[in-house]
């Protein structure tokens, strides 16, 4: 067991959970609309029992079973880009489930073990952001902005299952991969695409989610950075 760097602990006091509805100009369908779930929260091996994934190939699965997105972010994007303020109204603006204050890219790292309740849970990868969020905002780029901005927030894979409680501490327990904060592994990714070397230390940290480190592989063999521009929805605009 590795010491955490820090003992911070954060409260939850709402959790958020949305039914797959269809979305956007083509009616695909997407749970990204989530709203305040009843307590107590029960966790399950794919995340908060009663919330669901309308793309289930890009969306949910062992290694994204919660998203979670600071609340301190909708102060600087609001800042930011003053025309999204009415979409900023309330939590679960980002499709989040978890929304604390405390918490952020720069102090949370890959592979980060945080219990809450009977809950433990295990810091996976930062969000990838995709055009959904463009629709969500009414702006037409603002899976860019968040992309470019490092402001995605995090997804966790669920190691034990149980109840969180509002009020419940969002406690870090183990810090495997303190050289890895998500803010660094975001710069990398999208600022520092084909940093080759960082790219291969990347891949070799166990607890990164399978998904990313087929992508960081597969940048790596071709020495180029897959396209971007359909999950941004790029091309649309």
């Amino acid at each position: 067991m590795h010491a955490p760097a820090t003992a911070v602990a954060v409260p939850i006091t709402e959790m958020f959970a949305g039914r797959a509805v269809p979305f956007g100009p083509k009616g695909e369908p997407s749970a990204i609309g989530k709203t305040l779930a009843p307590s107590p929260w029960r966790i399950v091996t794919h995340g908060l029992a009663g919330d669901e994934q309308g793309d289930l190939v890009h969306h949910g699965g062992s290694d994204k079973a919660l998203h979670h997105y600071p609340r301190e972010h909708y102060d600087a994007w609001r800042a930011a880009v003053p025309a999204l303020a009415p979409h900023l109204s309330q939590p679960a603006a980002f499709g989040e489930n978890i929304s604390t204050i405390g918490l952020s890219e720069l102090s949370v790292c890959i592979g980060d073990v945080f219990k809450a309740g009977s809950v433990v849970l295990q810091v996976s990868q930062a969000r990838q952001p995709c055009w959904k969020l463009n629709v969500r905002f009414a702006h037409s780029a603002m899976a860019q902005l968040v992309q470019s901005s490092g402001r995605t927030g995090w997804y966790y894979r669920v190691l034990e299952p149980g109840i969180i409680r509002p009020g419940d501490e969002l406690t870090c327990l183990d810090r495997p991969q303190p050289e890895w904060p998500l803010a660094r592994i975001l710069d990398l990714l999208y600022h520092r695409p084909l940093d080759l070397e960082s790219l291969r230390q990347l891949a070799e940290v166990s607890q990164l989610a399978s998904g990313w480190r087929r992508l960081i592989e597969n940048r790596i063999a071709r020495r180029s950075v897959e396209d971007w521009s359909k999950r941004l929805g790029l091309s649309e605009r």
